[in-house]
């Protein structure tokens, strides 16, 4: 029993329409004895500030490479945040999680000088205190996956890890951990140029007054008032394109990358092995031909198909490739839904997006690419968030439904406010 408990997410069937988000029935509850492993960068704000979005980006994969190369890549949930990660594993999982975790938070602090805040919380802690989580696995590709997440437990978990004295009992804290496996993390690839005009990083949650059909509705307003279709089954928004896809000889992270997947430091060897990785994959795409494992044309259209633009955990999450005319009449449609009091919503434009990849296996084409905002994407986008529902709940006079994890509970039963 406990085997098969332990391989909740790999049995969990998959669905390959985006638009299935919406069938609130179909998200399966994760085991009472899983524990979801949160990290969080300290001041994140300030970095991205200090125009180091990218470095906060690179460590968030950072986590979910470290936890996926330590206890199975098609074991574990996982949902990146910008500026952070949440990952779901089962109680065998946990002291070589809390391993995984401590030490990228040393290599973010010696490499980065940043701070990272990790913790690992019981799902039966959360549900305890009135939320939950319940999956769903998204099929981006045969054998790649993202995990669609429900019930406000993941934003809970969030709350906890941030607040000193509720996230004392769960944080993690070990001096002296021994440097994670992040064999596949990279970030080779230059920032992805807007092709329309302005990369939009949004963040939006229907409130329990949108009814039980919100989600599904707010994904056809999307389409009808804005032209951005989430529900496609490749939107024209996607911000990974074969166009925008472009790789220096050396990487402007190389640096970076390379001291966080070494410890610290910048030894010669991963340096030239970055390098010849970079150097393969140029010749490769420039001349057509299958080198080794790399089939050019077929790795060029796995990437766009595995990347996390488009996202779901309690709230709709999308990087896109928009008009300026697309973005000015998303951001009317979302103000008078807002001012309808039918969801919150948060939204930073840039003229670039940024993309981290975690690559597995490049033969058996096991790779999944995180994408965001340059300027600061998901995570200011929830600052400007937090900003309108605070609002939205003084109009009120009371709390969103929900909002003891930080937003409104997803529930197809749910009834209107």
């Amino acid at each position: 029993m406990q085997a098969r408990e332990d391989e909740f997410y790999l049995d969990l069937p998959a669905f390959s329409d985006f638009s299935g988000v919406a069938d609130g029935r179909a998200y399966a509850p994760v085991p009472d004895t899983w524990l979801v492993a949160a990290a969080d960068i300290v001041r994140s704000t300030e970095a991205i500030a200090a125009g180091r979005y990218k470095d906060v980006n690179m460590i968030g994969v950072a986590v979910i490479s470290a936890l996926l190369n330590r206890l199975g890549r098609d074991r574990l949930p996982f949902v990146f945040g910008g500026d952070g990660a949440m990952v779901l594993l089962p109680p065998s999982g946990r002291d070589a999680a809390a391993e995984a975790l401590s030490g990228v938070a040393r290599l973010a602090r010696e490499a980065a000088g940043l701070e990272l805040r990790v913790a690992l919380i019981p799902v039966s802690d959360l549900r305890a205190a009135g939320a939950d989580i319940r999956l769903r696995k998204f099929e981006l590709s045969p054998g790649n996956f993202l995990a669609m997440v429900s019930g406000d437990g993941l934003m809970l978990a969030e709350r906890w890890l941030k607040d000193e004295l509720q996230g004392a009992a769960y944080r993690i804290a070990d001096p002296n951990p021994a440097t994670p496996d992040l064999t596949g993390f990279s970030c080779n690839w230059e920032p992805l140029r807007a092709r329309n005009g302005r990369i939009v990083s949004l963040m939006v949650r229907t409130t329990e007054a949108a009814g039980p059909e919100g989600l599904a509705r707010l994904m056809r307003g999307l389409s009808d008032h804005a032209g951005v279709d989430a529900r496609a089954s490749e939107p024209q928004e996607a911000p990974v394109q074969d166009e925008t896809l472009r790789m220096r000889t050396v990487p402007a992270t190389l640096a970076a990358q390379v001291r966080l997947a070494t410890g610290g430091s910048l030894s010669p060897l991963p340096i030239l092995r970055t390098l010849a990785v970079v150097a393969l994959v140029r010749f490769a795409r420039w001349s057509g031909w299958r080198l080794g494992s790399l089939e050019p044309a077929r790795y060029m259209r796995e990437m766009q198909l595995n990347t996390d633009f488009r996202k779901f955990d309690d709230t709709l999450r999308l990087v896109i490739d928009v008009t300026e005319a697309q973005a000015e009449a998303l951001k009317a449609y979302l103000a008078r839904e807002y001012a309808s009091g039918h969801l919150v919503y948060g939204l930073t434009e840039a003229r670039e997006a940024l993309m981290t990849c975690y690559v597995s296996d490049f033969a058996a084409g096991q790779h999944v690419h995180f994408v965001d905002g340059a300027n600061g994407g998901l995570a200011l986008a929830a600052r400007d968030f937090k900003q309108r529902q605070a609002a939205l709940e003084q109009a009120w006079q009371r709390p969103l439904p929900g909002s003891h994890a930080g937003g409104q509970s997803f529930d197809a039963a749910a009834k209107p406010a």
